[in-house]
């Protein structure tokens, strides 16, 4: 690691923190999927339940009698933001493989650079 240049190893732990910020992307990303996946079935149950059925909500601490119709616009509500939430992850995964693959190449064209003679 001591004849790599100076410029190299910045590069190179450039690309350790874009992978760790992939990681975390990855991570929130499936979260907001398997949130969006308990939402839509809670969706599929109330929509098998009769119109009267008593339903209840969390509303912070607390748990409210609602509505059918009151119920299911929130968990419209919930999927949507959470879908766009996943949307923009990622976006933000792809800039961020983009830039992870763009470093990748640059350091190992240094480093390639460094070992073989240089060609005229």
């Amino acid at each position: 690691m001591n004849n790599i240049s100076p410029k190299v190893q910045n590069q190179l732990g450039m690309l350790q923190q874009i992978q760790q910020q992939l990681q975390t992307i990855l991570q929130q990303k499936a979260q907001y999927e398997m949130a969006v996946r308990e939402a839509k079935r809670a969706e599929e149950e109330i929509s098998d339940a009769a119109e009267d059925a008593v339903m209840y909500m969390s509303v912070g601490t607390v748990m409210m009698q609602k509505k059918k119709d009151v119920v299911n616009l929130k968990l419209t509500e919930k999927i949507e933001s959470l879908e766009l939430r996943i949307k923009s992850l990622e976006k933000q995964e792809k800039m961020l493989q983009g830039k992870f693959e763009q470093l990748q190449a640059q350091i190992k064209e240094a480093l390639e650079g460094k070992g073989a003679p240089a060609a005229a």
